[in-house]
């Protein structure tokens, strides 16, 4: 394989890497607007995900690696596990915000993110009693084709991810910017108290985040096992801080800079697994990481709202 092919290669990769992780990205960054908060918990949505999304497959009578669907049974199968793996994980978010921050949010300080962190342990432990800490294989319903592009192999799967990242991506921002509960989102990540006065239901607003933020890290969770053909208890953690890697580059707040952050950090990760080493991909990560903190703490592309004093 020329160099050219094998850069091309990468590229595919990354592009598919980083349309998960901006899907991943894009919950932190809608709470984070929101409530300045970050949701350590959203890294075991994710997680969640990938097994609700399993689970629907295998109700379907699918499991292992030989089970192959064509036309509209797999169009439907797919839109179906798509459809319960984003509300289930939707459904899962609105509980954590309900249950457990929305007691503490006029409480000062650490305490909302420090209980993130406790519940994404609950959630972590609770699907390790229940899969008995087993990596479980996904089920792959997808025709195994693929096709030669200038020297690179591109497989079904990645098409599929670059079809359905995008929609979801871009209807997340078309929902912020034209309709009106996202314009009442906008409204509260600039002044919640102002939003408040002028009639925006914030509990609504904090919720409607909350739903939208954990479908789509449950899309992410079930991009995930169609891309790796399996899951794990332990998935949530690595891609998680990746996530959040390409959030904060991206500009933590910022819609569309979470979707290039996600899209930057995926094509990092394969570039630097194939021409330094698989071992260093973390380590160049997270450096970037400390380097966008300390100095561009605002990220790419800013913040989208104005800090709140």
């Amino acid at each position: 394989m020329t160099f050219s092919s094998l850069l091309l290669q990468q590229t595919i990769n990354g592009l598919s890497l980083g349309a998960m992780y901006a899907l991943l990205a894009l919950g932190f960054t809608l709470i984070y607007g929101i409530l300045e908060l970050i949701n350590f918990a959203h890294f075991n949505v994710f997680m969640i995900g990938s097994f609700v999304a399993l689970w629907v497959l295998q109700g379907f009578g699918l499991s292992g690696q030989a089970i192959v669907l064509t036309g509209l049974p797999l169009v439907g199968v797919l839109v179906a596990a798509f459809a319960v793996t984003m509300g289930g994980c939707g459904l899962l978010g609105v509980a954590i915000e309900r249950v457990t921050l929305r007691p503490l949010r006029n409480v000062t300080g650490p305490a909302a993110m420090i209980t993130t962190i406790g519940v994404s342990y609950i959630l972590f432990n609770i699907v390790l009693l229940i899969t008995s800490a087993q990596t479980m294989n996904f089920p792959n319903p997808l025709p195994p084709l693929q096709w030669n592009v200038g020297g690179a192999v591109v497989t079904l799967q990645e098409l599929l991810i670059w079809g359905v990242a995008p929609i979801l991506m871009l209807g997340l921002w078309a929902f912020v910017q034209k309709s009106r509960l996202g314009k009442a989102m906008r409204a509260t990540a600039q002044d919640p108290e102002a939003a408040r006065m002028m009639g925006v239901e914030v509990d609504k607003v904090v919720m409607t985040a909350f739903f939208l933020g954990s479908a789509l890290a449950g899309a992410g969770g079930m991009i995930f096992g169609l891309y790796y053909n399996f899951t794990s208890f332990l998935i949530g953690f690595t891609a998680g801080l990746r996530a959040f890697t390409a959030a904060v580059l991206g500009g933590i707040g910022n819609v569309p800079g979470a979707m290039v952050g996600g899209i930057l950090i995926g094509l990092i990760e394969a570039y630097s697994g194939q021409f330094i080493a698989t071992e260093w991909a973390d380590v160049i990560i997270f450096s970037i990481l400390v380097l966008v903190l300390v100095f561009r703490p605002s990220g790419l592309f800013g913040r989208v709202a104005p800090t709140k004093s």
